[in-house]
């Protein structure tokens, strides 16, 4: 008897194992038409007037069918594997270094703890110029990644310029086993009312041990109050581990999450199996357009279950659940086999594919239904997890906006580093650091054009177009007037800039952590979590309304 194949499941999560069945009139068109497909493809392969490239052909074919469906159903060649792996285990043979693009070049955003490039000094700022003897100018982040990952135990040469260092910096790295962490914050975002803030960043392996772990460690403190959980920026993974998260704060026995799909071995109840280790804890969640999939069924559980306040904007809207199915030489095809319900039977699924090629159109408001909570709240289906109380990100001036695009705040910490060997832990931005600054952006020649200049010039080219020449007078004194707003635009703004810089210029000394921290003073979602968990009665008001 064969032995069947072991699917994962992504929502992405559980083990499931065995095919799909097909009826008789399915079966007869997959073969009439398979038969086709080989047929055209060894024919243009074979004969075709130039020779075709037969790998690429194929490619393209599995391509375009996969685009007929959701985006969430792909084709996983060899090389992207890798990232199915580090998905489902959290884990990847590498030398620990987290990069990004910013000004066109390659920089190391963060050494992980731990890792090779941590030991060995690799430092965040560090504009990667080579990698095995090769130019990085034009090399792509994913080229990057796969040259520095590999098997544990072999090396890897980094070649680094550093802000203050006059000469490149060459390292050899080992790859090793490098472990995601789940959970990237632990700490308190009021010490003196006790409430407790973990920021949750995935769901791969092992997420609902670390959250358990931080919890417990809250909790050894005798302070804990009350805890808000930061899922804004959490895309979610796993759905055993959304399981295991939620089953923490829940009834033992509460239905967490349910699935149902084309086929009965497809439906699927998850409860919760274990006792809770916080049953009264008064919880908040944080939310935002980022919070999807598994990260939307533990928000979706707890709101259901009446068990914390739901606090920030819609999430994304991802309410499918994929299967990863091996295919021969190392691919794979990631599929979508199911959809996922929350406890009240709401599928938060908000983009409907059914027919669509593959674009999609958003449930409109008449298909929308009502569910209700545990406590009766009224809840709904098709649009994400929509917060119990709405809280907006402060929003960022046109200049705040340029300056992170062109990551100013990034590089300037760099260079600020290199000319200041320590700081203190209350580290604050003064104004001379704020003039520094100006100054740094004149030298870097740094210039950005507002919403309004691009208007102006819009409605400029129109009435020359149109012949009103003789409004050149106003124009020109628009112009003006805007251009003495952008040259005011830094003093006005100093204490969000000084926020900023604060927060860079402190992870250069003190980490991630010290950074994360230094948001609790003036991130507005973060402050209405913590103002509601100190008024009880009002976040009871919200679960259980009169």
């Amino acid at each position: 008897m064969k032995k069947r194949p072991t699917l994962i499941v992504l929502a992405l999560g559980v083990l499931a194992t065995g095919f799909f069945a097909v009826d008789d009139d399915d079966f007869f068109a997959l073969r009439k038409n398979f038969r086709i497909f080989g047929s055209i493809y060894e024919e243009l392969v074979t004969g075709y007037v130039d020779r075709p490239d037969p790998e690429r052909l194929m490619r393209l074919g599995i391509h375009a069918m996969l685009e007929d469906l959701d985006p969430y159903t792909t084709f996983i060649d060899e090389a992207d594997n890798t990232q199915i792996h580090i998905i489902t285990r959290g884990s990847y043979g590498g030398v620990g270094l987290s990069v990004d693009v910013r000004n066109e070049k390659i920089i190391v955003v963060a050494p992980i703890e731990g890792t090779s490039g941590y030991k060995q000094g690799v430092r965040t700022g560090d504009v990667i110029v080579e990698i095995e003897g090769q130019s990085t100018d034009g090399m792509t982040l994913s080229d990057l990644r796969n040259l520095m990952r590999g098997e544990p135990g072999t090396a890897v040469e980094l070649t680094v310029e550093r802000e203050g260092t006059p000469e490149p910096i060459r390292f050899l790295l080992s790859r090793q086993q490098v472990t995601l962490k789940n959970v990237s914050f632990t700490g308190f975002a009021d010490s003196s009312a006790g409430i407790g803030y973990i920021k949750f960043d995935r769901f791969a392996r092992g997420a609902g041990s670390e959250l358990r772990e931080a919890v417990e460690t809250l909790q050894k403190t005798d302070r804990l109050q009350g805890l808000v959980i930061d899922l804004r920026d959490n895309p979610g993974g796993l759905l055993d581990e959304a399981v295991e998260v939620t089953q923490l704060f829940v009834p033992q026995g509460s239905v967490i999450v349910s699935t149902r799909g084309r086929t009965l071995r497809n439906e699927r109840v998850y409860r919760s199996t274990s006792p809770p280790i916080a049953p009264e804890l008064p919880l908040v969640v944080l939310v935002g357009n980022i919070t999807a999939s598994a990260a939307e069924i533990v928000s979706g559980a707890l709101q259901d279950l009446d068990r914390a306040v739901v606090i920030g904007t819609p999430t994304f809207g991802k309410g499918l659940v994929q299967v990863v199915k091996p295919l021969p030489y190392n691919t794979s095809l990631k599929m979508t086999t199911s959809k996922y319900y929350t406890p009240s039977g709401r599928s938060i699924q908000a983009i409907d594919y059914n027919g669509k090629q593959g674009a999609g159109i958003a449930s409109p408001d008449s298909l929308r239904q009502q569910f209700t909570t545990r406590n009766g709240r009224p809840v709904h289906n098709g649009r994400g997890v929509e917060p119990d109380r709405r809280a907006t990100p402060e929003t960022e001036s046109e200049l705040e906006k340029a300056l992170v695009r062109r990551a100013a705040f990034f590089f300037y910490a760099n260079q600020f580093a290199a000319r200041n060997d320590s700081i203190p832990p209350d580290f604050t931005v003064s104004d001379d650091i704020l003039t520094d600054f100006a100054a740094w952006l004149e030298e870097e020649q740094f210039t950005y054009r507002t919403d309004a200049e691009h208007a102006l010039e819009t409605l400029d080219a129109q009435l020359v177009q149109n012949g009103y020449e003789s409004t050149q007078d106003e124009m020109e004194a628009l112009r003006e007037a805007m251009l003495s707003e952008k040259r005011t635009a830094l003093e006005r703004q100093n204490d969000n800039l000084k926020k900023q810089l604060r927060e860079e210029i402190l992870a250069r000394y003190f980490g991630q952590s010290a950074q994360i921290a230094a948001s609790f003073d003036h991130d507005a979602q973060i402050l209405d979590a913590v103002h509601l968990l100190e008024d009880l009665p009002a976040y009871r008001q919200i679960l259980a309304p009169r």
